[in-house]
């Protein structure tokens, strides 16, 4: 029977189905009504819970639930800054950062003081309470960053550095005012944090890697690993919280711990962001909206003298350490307009020193009224000031981010006009190691850069049955659903063939392939007849750059790979080209590498190093007669990645042959990848794509070689 009293519907709304789902279609349809007007849609969701909250027209309560949501969304925006920051990137620019945020904290604490005192007429307790929530910030517009793609540019990670540096700061000022308040400030307090801060960063930044690495190497289930990661984030939130700082702190360190263990290429980075950006982010802005109260400002002259003040003050004293980072770091003005839209929003830390600050009674008044560190006047004009910080900074960040964004794509352009693009064939049989040779592939393409995958199945024509065809496409599905998984798309090909090698010959030559990657059983070894005869056949009739992978753990979970570069392989036409994938890999998994090469070697790699920065390590290597050496310096979650050289090339050294026994026998619990560069005078030269690639001589000088380095790289950016 239908229930007649699903339609009496009173505002504001009570029931949680009806409340979700207004929300939901408001999470829709409010970017899309704004877009016309070119307002962010952060700024939509601001505005939308403004109407739809208890001072506008009261279609429903800012309760528990909303606060929950927000609560979360919070969190995931501070945890997915730590998750996506470039570490490489990150400790090159700590200086930088750290500089910004004394900046971004000083300036507005002077400026602050100095109103509070001089022009509210606050006492100095009060106006450094105030002085501190002007230094805080939270990184509400980081989403617009991540929509354009440039998360890993050097401003967003000084910002993001100096945020961590400017909220930590400020929480101190707010613990010390509110301490000197209550007659809590004793050298017992001093103890108490430093212990509990200590501890909970120990915690963080060394027990979650640790139990993290420990998670995902034995358990794969995407749903599991999902939830795994929220509940360390959270418990990370409380144990800041426990240890005397803002819960945003906790999510942000935990993002630090996990980065390495969630590459921006993953299946499982992809989960999260779509969740954050999704649901938890715009339940956040909706609820912050729903704190402004319009009505004060219509009786009250002096909250709205308060806010006038707050919001000048926030803005500029924003805006000055914008402009001395840009000087000071010689950054280009779309970045400071970068740096200041991120810095400006002032939401969380400021709203929690405001309701403590509010909570602190000094005392009472003749009249019986409570006497507060900050008065309702102030806790109003928060709330404005947040309103308005966040709609500047969203404007800002937008126009700053689109400016870099179309710098970035303008410089790729001018390097060449001809589109070149990665195009990798994953030949597939073993459906135990689809997953990973399918990860493998989105590791060390460009995440710029256009790329094609292929995932191939060959059946032999006498083999055409029903079950052939169905253990292949089942195979190829599996593949577009990793694929699918890491927002990539991959192509499938099934074929017939007289023989299987001659089909992936075949299909290398088709899709003008770049690269080939090969997989080998998890717990098979390298069999004595080298690689095994189908691996051996497609060397020697594919000349493309070729990876031969045995994993033993997955690509997340790995913390080195470590290297080894034959003599003279700088003289392979191949060698530029696996250089690239190397620095994809590192890039993309933010794992260390660590080479082990000859000087000549070393030489060109350095050199790309120091323009091109990811964390790498140089070791000089020149005795493969010794190469056990490498066996005392590989660790448990290392991965070995051996470079090798078919016959008659250049860097053949007869050593190569005894890799298989060694890699069996020494390094049996570890990954390895063996990696054949590019060749010419192998099969029929299928290489299509070389008409579009720079040429390198065997003969180029160690300048000319770095100079073709560099041109693909600013192609494969």
């Amino acid at each position: 029977m239908l229930n007649l009293n699903i339609l009496s519907v009173t505002l504001p709304l009570t029931n949680p189905v009806l409340i979700f789902s207004v929300i939901l279609f408001i999470i829709l349809f409010a970017p899309l009504v704004l877009h016309r007007f070119k307002i962010p849609d952060i700024v939509g969701l601001i505005i939308a819970g403004a109407l739809i909250g208890p001072y506008g027209l009261h279609i429903m309560d800012r309760d528990s639930s909303i606060v929950l949501f927000g609560t979360v969304g919070l969190l995931y925006i501070m945890f997915v800054a730590g998750l996506e920051i470039d570490m490489a990137d990150f400790k090159k620019n700590s200086k930088r950062s750290l500089i910004f945020g004394l900046y971004t904290f000083f300036i507005p604490m002077i400026l602050g003081t100095f109103a509070g005192v001089y022009l509210l007429d606050f006492s100095y307790p009060t106006s450094i309470l105030l002085a501190s929530m002007f230094a805080s910030h939270t990184l509400v517009t980081y989403p617009i960053v991540s929509k354009y793609g440039i998360t890993k540019n050097r401003a967003v990670n000084v910002t993001i550095g100096g945020t961590v540096v400017t909220c930590l700061l400020a929480l101190l000022v707010l613990a010390v005012i509110v301490g000197m308040s209550t007659g809590e400030l004793t050298q017992g307090f001093w103890i108490q944090l430093g212990v509990s801060t200590v501890v909970f960063a120990f915690i963080v930044l060394w027990g979650f890697p640790f139990v993290g690495r420990w998670y995902f190497k034995r358990y794969d289930d995407r749903v599991g690993q999902f939830i795994f990661v929220l509940g360390l984030v959270f418990f990370a939130s409380f144990l800041a919280e426990a240890a005397g700082l803002e819960a945003i702190i906790g999510a942000f360190l935990a993002g630090l711990a996990l980065n390495r263990l969630i590459p921006n290429t993953s299946a499982l980075m992809n989960r999260i962001e779509f969740v954050g950006n999704a649901l938890f982010i715009p339940f956040f802005l909706i609820g912050v909206g729903m704190l402004v109260n319009f009505h004060v400002f219509l009786y009250d002259l002096t909250t709205v003298w308060v806010a006038v003040i707050m919001c000048v003050v926030a803005t500029v004293s924003k805006f000055i350490p914008a402009w001395l980072a840009q000087k000071n770091f010689r950054f280009t003005t779309s970045e400071r307009t970068l740096i200041f839209g991120l810095s400006n929003a002032q939401a969380a830390a400021t709203l929690a020193a405001v309701l403590v600050g509010y909570n602190v009674i000094l005392g009472t008044t003749p009249e019986g009224e409570s006497i507060r560190l900050l008065n309702e006047s102030v806790l109003n004009g928060t709330i404005v000031m947040i309103l308005v910080t966040c709609i500047i900074a969203s404007f800002a960040t937008q126009k700053g981010a689109q400016e870099v964004a179309l710098a970035e794509f303008a410089e790729d352009e001018s390097v060449d006009n001809e589109e070149i693009e990665d195009r990798i064939l994953i030949p597939l049989s073993n459906i135990e190691n689809v997953e990973e040779l399918v990860s493998l592939a989105v590791t060390i393409k460009s995440k710029k850069a256009k790329a094609v995958m292929t995932a191939l199945n060959v059946i032999q024509a006498d083999e055409g049955d029903s079950m052939a065809e169905k253990k292949a496409n089942l195979l190829l599905e599996k593949a577009t659903k990793a694929a699918a998984a890491t927002d990539n798309e991959l192509v499938t090909s099934l074929r017939y063939d007289e023989d299987i090698v001659n089909g992936i010959k075949n299909a290398t030559k088709e899709h003008k392939i770049t690269d080939i990657v090969l997989g080998l059983r998890k717990e098979g070894v390298i069999s004595d007849t080298f690689l095994g005869n189908l691996t051996d056949r497609v060397l020697s009739k594919c000349a493309t750059t070729t990876l031969v992978y045995r994993p033993a753990q997955p690509l997340s979970t790995i913390k080195r790979y470590i290297v080894v570069v034959p003599f003279r392989a700088e003289r392979e036409i191949g060698f530029p080209y696996w250089v690239i994938r190397m620095w994809n890999m590192a890039k993309n998994s933010s794992s260390k590498i660590v080479f082990y090469a000859d000087t000549a070697v070393l030489n060109v790699l350095q050199d790309i190093q120091a323009k091109h920065h990811v964390e790498v390590e140089f070791n000089e290597f020149n005795n493969w007669d010794d190469f056990l050496i490498i066996s005392r310096d590989i660790k448990e979650n290392d991965a070995l990645m051996i470079v090798m050289s078919r016959k008659n090339y250049p860097s053949y050294l007869k050593n190569m042959a005894m890799i298989p026994t060694y890699l069996n026998k020494y390094f049996c619990k570890n990954s390895c990848i063996l990696v054949y560069p590019m060749q010419i005078g192998i099969g029929e030269q299928e290489l299509g794509a070389l008409k579009t690639m720079p040429h390198v001589d065997s003969h180029d000088s160690l300048d000319e070689l770095a100079d073709v380095l560099r041109g693909l790289f600013k192609r494969n950016k």
